[in-house]
């Protein structure tokens, strides 16, 4: 998991380049970020930090001198004066160094294969300000002193961009999972026998979801509608876990299964954000100023170390309601119900990447 920058200087001017703002997360290696520059002629001191936070609270909320953001990872290095590390340049370093000069100081991050990925949680109609959530910041600073962390820097020695970690679907799709249950039920001596079944592993934002329904009615009851829920469960770790789930959609099918009869059909749907947009807390993917997003994709990891901030995953849910029946009527009437987890996610698109640069101008 390897970010590179690069850095140069000039005497009013300190510029943040980067070669894209989407890196992508391959599980266990996070691709190439960019390259940074400047020149100064004073005995002073220029670094260059990443950081991944968790932001649960607006800017506009800080009326009292708390933060509502929380750093999850941070780490800084010097840019100015070089230190002599990291001599071997990549060629993305190399690219962007044409661009910004000879006196470039290339330099790279090491992030650990733990983190989050950027995911934004939705506000509410009525909410202003930046939405909570996770984010990643590299922000370049002129420092008075060197080596003081707790140095207050002004906003005008700054220059600073976001940027994304995100995750594509991997390129080999697998056989989706199969749920199945026997429920029986009072005054009946035999059970509903309900299977479920996805047709593959992942499933592609937009893209309909095909679930594959059997069942085998061996009571006096009457299945009398199916039900069809996509759930998105978001994991906020922090101080605590905590889950939260949300339906991001549900359909009901009226098809009636008679006593002693049997059924299969397969049904889809499909999830989509521009149904969402009224829903609070949601979890989408993170976005950089205005532009679209979508619900936020399935997280992978490795699972060899426990991942804070945003953890999102899906689930399919298929009931059956099941009509009373005999003397008590509606008084017996009860659900069957099965869960499959389903992974979504978007595909890695086509070779993408053309050099960027972020400038900010600064008196200094």
């Amino acid at each position: 998991v390897t970010i590179f920058l690069s850095a140069s200087f000039h005497f009013s001017q300190i510029a943040l380049y980067l070669g894209k703002r989407d890196f992508v997360d391959n599980v266990d290696s996070v691709e190439v970020v960019g390259v940074w520059h400047n020149s100064i002629s004073f005995s002073i001191a220029v670094y260059v930090y990443l950081a991944c936070a968790f932001r649960y609270g607006s800017d506009d909320l800080d009326v009292i001198g708390l933060s509502f953001r929380r750093d999850i990872w941070i780490q800084r290095v010097q840019v100015y004066p070089p230190t002599g590390a990291n001599a071997t340049k990549s060629p993305m370093q190399e690219s962007l160094m044409k661009k910004v000069g000879e006196q470039g100081c290339p330099f790279s991050f090491q992030l650990p294969t733990n983190l989050p990925c950027s995911v934004a949680l939705q506000p509410g109609p009525n909410d202003s300000g930046k939405a909570c959530g996770v984010d990643f910041e590299v922000k370049g600073y002129i420092a008075n002193a060197a080596d003081n962390a707790d140095e207050v820097i002004e906003k005008k020695d700054t220059c600073r961009l976001m940027i994304r970690k995100i995750q594509f679907a991997p390129a080999n799709n697998k056989p989706g999972p199969k749920a199945e249950i026997s429920k029986q039920f009072m005054m009946t001596d035999k059970p509903v026998h309900l299977e479920a079944s996805l047709e593959k592993e992942i499933y592609y934002h937009g893209d309909p979801i095909t679930v594959k329904v059997k069942i085998n009615n061996e009571t006096s009851k009457v299945v009398k509608k199916i039900k069809i829920t996509v759930e998105q469960l978001t994991s906020v770790v922090l101080y605590s876990s905590d889950t939260y789930t949300k339906p991001v959609c549900s359909e009901e099918f009226a098809e009636t299964i008679n006593a002693n009869s049997t059924f299969e059909k397969s049904f889809q749907i499909t999830p989509l954000l521009a149904n969402n947009k009224e829903k609070r807390g949601l979890s989408v993917d993170g976005r950089l100023k205005d532009e679209d997003t979508h619900l936020a994709s399935t997280t992978l990891s490795q699972g060899d170390k426990e991942m804070q901030g945003i953890i999102v995953s899906y689930k399919v849910k298929v009931n059956l309601m099941v009509s009373g029946g005999g003397l008590l009527g509606g008084l017996t009437g009860s659900d069957v119900t099965v869960e499959l987890p389903l992974t979504l996610m978007s595909p890695k698109p086509a070779g993408q990447c053309s050099i960027f640069a972020y400038n900010s101008n600064l008196n200094t």
